[in-house]
């Protein structure tokens, strides 16, 4: 092999190597399901504690650290019972405190944004920059479809 093959090999491979580690640290666009595998309200008022389930969503897409998950789930825990649905508030609590690891690659994990595994651990600032980014790009697509 002479030795321009060799530099060309080594390029490509090079440039692959930087592209699969550059895809397995980028941030998913924000998505949400609602309210999972749960409804997202009651009969007469059905959206009525989707709002809770959105943010908690969002939580959990960029992910964090177990203390940061800890807060989501009381976040979510508290708005549902601020909109009058104490005890359903904590059947939920339940659910996302078991359903919500980050160690099965469901659709709803804590960090379920980032490839899997994630796992717990604090964003780093590049990480937080691809959270900011995509945040401001999910709000401003939001903004359009009012």
């Amino acid at each position: 092999m002479n030795r321009l093959s060799f530099f060309c090999i080594s390029l490509t491979t090079a440039c692959l190597v930087n592209s699969v580690s550059l895809y397995a640290d980028s941030l998913a666009p924000f998505t949400s399901d609602g309210c999972s595998a749960f409804p997202d309200g009651t009969m007469q008022h059905r959206q009525l504690w989707l709002k809770c389930c959105t943010a908690h969503d969002y939580a959990y897409w960029k992910g964090g650290t177990y203390q940061e998950r800890v807060q989501a789930d009381k976040a979510l825990n508290h708005c549902v019972t601020d909109v009058g649905e104490p005890e359903l508030a904590l059947l939920m609590l339940a659910g996302v405190r078991v359903g919500g690891t980050p160690f099965f690659p469901t659709t709803f994990r804590w960090g379920y944004g980032w490839p899997y595994p994630r796992n717990y651990r604090a964003l780093t600032p590049d990480e937080l920059e691809q959270v900011r980014k995509l945040s401001m790009k999910a709000y401003i697509n939001y903004q359009l479809e009012k």
